[in-house]
């Protein structure tokens, strides 16, 4: 797994329309940042980004990467779509509805799903998906369910990703994940997984991906527009001025800001099996660092 992961949200159309070609572009110049890390999962645009991810690495070495993917949403055909659009923040037509699922059956099938989307045999990482709602079926089901596929030797290692530490933590401790991804949680705004979280992780050799390090945007760019995004909405006024702050710290050290969250976040990791993830439309600020 390598350093800096590519986070592919932004290739489903989350916020505003992405084309095959500028999606290609994408996973192509992270590869060449030296990227072997690509999340995806069936939310990110009612499929979409594991389509594009899969078409974008079709000619890849499997070997040469690793991918995961995610379970517990199951996306189901609407009869009548109507021509509307999706309703989940991201900008595709709304052909399906996403339902929970975190059944042995729902996994599998989801499972199933995203390798015929991504054109694979076999994902490397499987994520239960904000489970936030879902603690008993996780216990119950769902976890037991990709244990089940890690010993069958479906996939390699299994994990949970969550915009929460507290729930994550409470699944290190009670069941066998080999890692977790924490979206949010661990960025130059906040450090609060640093007191539980990661800690308990490095004890039990639990491997952890930062994502969502720019907290939805508002950490992207050198210098933070008014319109920034925090955990999906507008950010509040006084994170957007904290957020300036720091940018301006950055400036006066001859860094930018999206690349002291990305080092700062990568320094963190634990262990060998740990990743920063940045979203693609953060790819350009790392042209010149290579952090990877």
């Amino acid at each position: 797994m390598s350093e800096l992961s590519l986070g592919c949200a932004q290739l489903g159309n989350l916020y505003r329309e992405v084309t095959d070609g500028e999606a290609q572009a994408t996973v192509l110049s992270a590869w060449e940042l030296g990227v072997r890390y690509f999340d995806t999962a069936p939310h990110y645009g009612l499929g979409l980004s594991e389509r594009r991810l899969g078409a974008a690495l079709a000619s890849r070495r499997r070997d040469a990467y690793v991918i995961s993917s995610k379970v517990g949403r199951l996306l189901e055909p609407i009869r009548n779509p109507g021509g509307g659009l999706d309703d989940g923040g991201y900008l595709v037509p709304a052909t399906h509805r996403r339902v929970w699922d975190f059944s042995r059956d729902g996994i599998r099938r989801s499972l199933t799903e995203s390798l015929e989307r991504l054109g694979l045999d076999r994902v490397d990482i499987v994520y239960l998906h904000d489970p936030d709602e879902h603690w008993a079926e996780v216990l119950e089901t769902g976890y037991p369910t990709l244990a089940e596929l890690r010993d069958q030797g479906v996939v390699n290692a299994i994990g949970a990703g969550m915009n929460q530490a507290s729930m994550l933590a409470d699944l290190v401790r009670e069941t066998d994940v080999d890692v977790v991804m924490l979206a949010g949680r661990y960025t130059l705004l906040e450090q609060d997984s640093l007191d539980d979280l990661l800690p308990l992780c490095e004890e039990r050799r639990v491997g952890i991906v930062a994502a969502g390090v720019f907290n939805s945007g508002l950490l992207a760019r050198p210098q933070p527009p008014s319109e920034a995004k925090y955990d999906y909405e507008t950010a509040p006024p006084e994170l957007l001025d904290r957020a300036r702050r720091i940018a301006a710290i950055c400036d006066r050290h001859g860094t930018s800001l999206p690349a002291a969250v990305t080092v700062t976040c990568v320094a963190f990791a634990p262990s060998g099996n740990s990743s920063a993830s940045v979203a693609s439309r953060s790819l350009p600020h790392f042209t010149s660092t290579r952090l990877v």
